[in-house]
């Protein structure tokens, strides 16, 4: 009797990708973009994408192919050029090198503060593994957990992948983590990220989660994990030679008493619709964890209101929570991938309407900007004058969360410093605590500290 087939994960990149049977499918244009593209941005895929998730009778259309395979237009027609002459003519690899680090740090590599804001200090040292941006939530890099079992093309942690590695948040032990949550009681929820936490084996997961269970850490009350390995590798759970012994972390981290939560970015419906998806969602629900399902708008594939309704009814059909529409960030390829609000939150607004009660747990647009979670709350006339209407969802100051407010409707912003205060006000309530002289918080509600760089531009390139 045959014994099933279980799928195995290897990786195919720049590298390796023209070996698989379908690169043949793609045409030399197409093919010469993978390869000048993939210099510049990360590019993973792997056989369950490549297989199961891409419809290449819809090249170059099939979302899920935009949303793993690079494309010309990812980068700037000119810079496309350029380095494609390079690349034709033999250059050396240090002067390809240095145009393609010229064309990332044109991409605003760390947005939104990341660098130079939300790194926390312990004992004056910034700690390179650690975020902390919100009172209550502390974001975990494990270095073993940086890489994904596929990239996503406008990934806006591309820099983590790309060998950049001094803007890389990388945490080689779970140490520095457990010495600063002993001074900082008020943190609830720790986020293990990346990458990829679930790229590890069980028992690595195991040594970074196991500390945070001891009794002096009795104020964590939720761990979660950012993971994609449920749409590009759901045999993580299922089949993968220690998928059960993952399954039993999950289990002690629920016994201990915490909430854990696996933050499941789906970007397309087909990415949840798979048997084997659908599979290792039940699987994971079954531990006692929960699965809360995330992903970007974003243009060329989710664009559609249709394949929202499609995602988030079907995650409720399977048991998971609809959790966030976010915008796509100002960083890498967004030129390519950006949306402006206003289609944003109609788009948004149009799917909302169309699910029952069970999926509106799902909240957005929303942007992770500098002062926090913006959500474009609504499209509104005010005295007069047509706005947006905004809220923070999270603030770096928890005292601005949920307060209203309200910035002058324009049609073609596509993020929230392209908009401007409503009514004749100068500036928005929460910008007098951030002083725009140099970048600095002044609010004493706000506990980071600005971390060094190495490159002099990027200090204003976040401001």
């Amino acid at each position: 009797m045959n014994e099933p087939h279980i799928p195995k994960f290897k990786p195919l990149t720049r590298h390796t990708i023209a070996q698989v049977p379908q690169w043949v499918l793609l045409s030399a244009e197409q093919q010469e973009a993978v390869d000048i593209v993939s210099r510049v941005l990360p590019f993973r895929v792997n056989s369950y994408v490549l297989n199961e998730l891409i419809d290449w009778s819809n090249i170059p259309d099939d979302p899920i192919y935009r949303l793993t395979f690079p494309h010309r237009d990812m980068l700037r027609e000119d810079e496309y050029a350029s380095l494609r002459d390079l690349v034709r003519a033999g250059a050396q690899e240090a002067e390809i090198d240095t145009a393609v680090r010229a064309i990332r740090m044109r991409m605003n590599p760390h947005p939104a503060g990341q660098l130079t804001h939300n790194v926390p200090y312990l004992d004056g040292v910034p700690l390179a593994g650690l975020q902390h941006k919100y009172r209550e939530t502390v974001l975990f890099f494990p270095s073993a957990g940086q890489s994904c079992h596929a990239y996503c093309t406008f990934c806006f942690r591309w820099p983590q992948f790309s060998g950049m590695e001094e803007m890389k948040f990388d945490a080689r032990t779970s140490g520095e983590l457990i010495a600063y949550l002993r001074g900082h009681p008020e943190v609830t929820d720790i986020l293990v990220t990346g990458g990829d936490p679930l790229v590890m084996n069980a028992r690595s997961l195991a040594e970074y989660l196991e500390p945070l269970l001891m009794p002096e850490f009795a104020h964590i009350q939720n761990i979660r994990i950012g993971t994609k390995s449920v749409a590009y590798w759901p045999h993580r759970f299922v089949t993968d030679r220690d998928a059960d012994d993952l399954l039993r972390v999950f289990e002690k981290v629920v016994a201990s008493g915490r909430n854990l939560a696996l933050m499941g970015h789906y970007n397309h419906p087909r990415e949840l619709k798979h048997p084997v998806a659908e599979t290792a969602v039940r699987r994971i629900i079954g531990t006692g964890a929960s699965l809360r399902i995330q992903a970007p708008l974003i243009r060329h594939i989710n664009e559609d209101p249709d394949a929202w309704v499609d995602l988030w009814t079907t995650a409720v059909r399977f048991g998971a929570i609809p959790y966030y529409m976010f915008v796509e960030r100002d960083t890498g390829p967004s030129h390519y991938f950006k949306l402006p609000l206003a289609r944003a939150y109609e788009i948004f607004q149009n799917a909302y309407s169309r699910v029952s009660g069970l999926a509106r747990t799902v909240r957005g647009p929303s942007m992770s900007a500098f002062p926090g979670k913006v959500m474009v709350d609504g499209i509104v006339e005010l005295g007069g004058e047509k706005v947006f209407a905004l809220q923070l969802l999270q603030g770096r100051n928890a005292e601005w969360v949920r307060r209203p407010f309200y910035a002058k409707f324009d049609a073609e912003a596509t993020w929230f410093d392209e908009l401007v205060p409503a009514f004749g006000e100068k500036q928005f309530f929460f910008q007098p605590a951030i002083s725009e002289k140099d970048g600095k918080h002044t609010d004493k509600h706000i506990p980071v500290r600005s971390a060094v760089v190495t490159d002099e531009n990027l200090l204003e390139v976040q401001g």
